[in-house]
This record gives C-alpha cells, sequence and structure tokens, in this order.
C-alpha cells in the first residue's frame, strides 16, 4: 500500500481477495469474492462502514468491490477533479481487469458514478442498479449540504437506527478514523457543485441508459431524499423502484431485503 493511502482497521474484509492495479500511476485497491457473473459495486462517499452488505450476493456472483482513488486503502490522483475523471479511470481498471461485460450497482455518490458510467459505456453493463444515487438536482427533495452539518450530526443523517454503525464509530478521538475521514471528504469536495453532488445535465443523458435498471431506496433516507426516486425513474426507459422501510441511507447495511432484491434483480 502506497503511503498516501488509508485503511481503518474496524473495516473487515475476510472472505474477499485483496488486488492492486496501478492505474495511471495511481494503486488502486479492489476486493474480490465469489464465482459467477461479475457484480461491480461502487462505493459512496464513504468507507468506514465496511462491505458486509456484499457477502450477501458471493453466493451467486462473481463480487468486485474496488476503492475510488482517494478512498479507503487505494492511493490518491492529485490531477483528479472532476467526475469524469473516474469514470476513465474505471473504464482502464476494467479493460486491465478483462471486464468486457459485468452487472454495475453504484450506492450514492457511487451511484452517480455507475449512472453516468451506464450512459457512456453502455455496452458494457448487463444490469444497472443504483441505490440512493447522487446526481439529480431535485428542487422539492434537496440533497443536504455536507459543508453545513455538524460531524457529530453525520451518523443520524445516514441511518434509520444508529445501532448500526456501532461497530464502526470510534468510542474516543481517533487519528486514523479523523485522518482517513478528512481524506475522503476532500475527495468529494474535489469533485462536487457548491458541496453538492449533482449534474445540472444528467437530465438530459439518462434516457440513454437503456439496460434494465432497478432503483433502490431507505424509506428514511436523509441525504438523498426517497422522493427523489420518482424523478430517476421517470428519465429512466426501463427502470423500477423499490423502497425498503425502516431503512435510511445506508439501506444495503440497514436491510437484508435491499440486499436480496439487488441479487435476485441481476440474477
Amino acid at each position: 500500500m502506497s503511503n498516501n493511502s488509508f485503511g481503518d482497521s474496524r473495516v473487515d474484509h475476510s472472505g474477499f481477495e485483496r488486488h492492486v492495479y496501478l492505474i495511471d500511476g495511481c494503486e488502486t485497491v479492489v476486493y474480490t469474492a465469489g464465482q459467477g457473473e461479475p457484480l461491480v459495486f461502487l462505493h459512496g462517499g464513504g468507507t468506514w462502514h465496511g462491505i458486509d452488505f456484499a457477502h450477501a450476493w458471493t453466493d451467486r456472483f462473481r463480487v468486485i468491490l474496488p476503492y475510488h482513488p482517494g478512498f479507503g486503502q487505494s492511493g490518491d490522483n492529485p490531477s483528479f477533479d472532476s467526475l469524469q475523471d473516474y469514470l476513465q479511470h474505471y473504464q482502464e481498471l476494467f479493460d486491465v481487469m478483462g471486464l468486457e461485460r459485468f452487472h454495475l450497482v453504484g450506492f450514492s455518490l457511487g451511484g452517480r458514478m455507475a449512472a453516468e458510467y451506464a450512459i457512456q459505456h453502455g455496452h458494457q453493463i448487463e444490469k444497472l442498479v443504483l441505490i440512493a444515487p447522487a446526481g439529480l438536482d431535485v428542487k422539492e427533495y434537496p440533497q443536504p449540504d455536507f459543508m453545513v452539518i455538524p460531524p457529530e450530526e453525520i451518523p443520524s443523517y445516514l441511518v434509520n437506527d444508529l445501532a448500526t454503525l456501532a461497530a464502526f464509530l470510534p468510542m474516543a478521538p481517533d487519528n486514523e478514523f479523523g485522518t482517513m475521514r478528512m481524506r475522503e471528504g476532500g475527495s468529494v469536495a474535489r469533485i462536487s457543485r457548491n458541496g453538492v453532488m449533482t449534474n445540472p445535465k444528467l437530465p438530459n443523458w439518462l434516457h440513454r441508459i437503456r439496460m434494465p435498471t432497478l432503483l433502490i431506496w431507505g424509506e428514511n433516507d436523509r441525504i438523498v431524499p426517497p422522493g427523489q426516486a420518482e424523478h430517476w425513474h421517470r428519465l429512466l426507459p426501463h427502470a423500477d423502484v423499490k423502497l425498503f422501510p425502516n431503512a435510511g441511507h445506508l439501506v444495503l447495511d440497514e436491510s437484508g431485503e435491499a440486499r436480496s432484491a439487488v441479487s435476485d434483480f441481476l440474477a
């Protein structure tokens, strides 16, 4: 691991194999597990809550979880200042990995990445799952500005039940945890628009996503409000929507039904 990458000791990667790829000079860490058709998962703006949810998919798919540059265990690429840089990074990573066609699942920031990747490289995507995707600027259901939310309040924005996060949050000041959060927050800020992860041109492009698509939301999502789901649904030609009760933004962490819905749809 390079000196400019970080991990969090609370995140359990057991059952997954660790691979490192050098893409444009950036060490990119990818975890894989399972057998079957490839399922690529693009994570959101924070990696500290782990990947436990992905175990639910490994009995039916080859699950592939890369860390974005500037997040988790991957190195930094200081030249990245737009989401398009990440899309080109992933195009090259998938080429190096020999992934010609695969299922693509994206959550939050990773949901916007997945949507825009599918717009540009739809020939590679078998099926698409967007989980509380960022990207649309919906005036009636705006996303909050993380730059003005006190850090101690952020966990309550992420989950319906704070007990979901207990194992991942430090009980006392933790320099490693704080450094990782600052690094990932800085990576998000470099590619966001005034602190909000939206793209005003996205509504003009979503009709290009022609593969079967599933939209998933937690009914109590305070980060990307579930009221946005119908706007995505209207703009995507072949999409279904599923909302899950008693779950917030981290719906995969809180809802076994949501995890099962992903694998059932893709299978």
